[in-house]
């Protein structure tokens, strides 16, 4: 029972942490920051598809499915808003050629 409430305070304080770096970060930083963070999403992207290749119930089963799916939308969405992020920084002269 311990471990449980350790892992829980591990991710609270994580969370916390994280709420409060990215909090500080200037708008001007927002778009390299995504970039970086969609790396670090496609790293856990790989590891929850190979805790779900190691799953054996099917309670672990099915929680390495949301997992990998959550993972894939996440990584895929940070790619989304990274690029309409970088449209933003397109000057006019940029659109009228293309």
């Amino acid at each position: 029972m311990i471990d449980g409430f350790l892992a829980l305070y591990i991710f609270m304080l994580a969370a916390f942490t994280g709420k409060e770096i990215i909090g500080r970060v200037p708008v001007i930083l927002h778009t390299p920051l995504m970039s970086g963070s969609n790396f670090v999403h496609g790293i856990v992207l790989v590891g929850a598809m190979i805790a779900l290749a190691h799953a054996e119930s099917p309670l672990a089963i099915a929680i390495g499915f949301i997992g990998v799916v959550l993972g894939a939308g996440n990584a895929a969405g940070g790619y989304v808003v990274t690029e309409r992020m970088l449209e933003m920084f397109k000057s006019s002269k940029d659109e009228k050629k293309g």
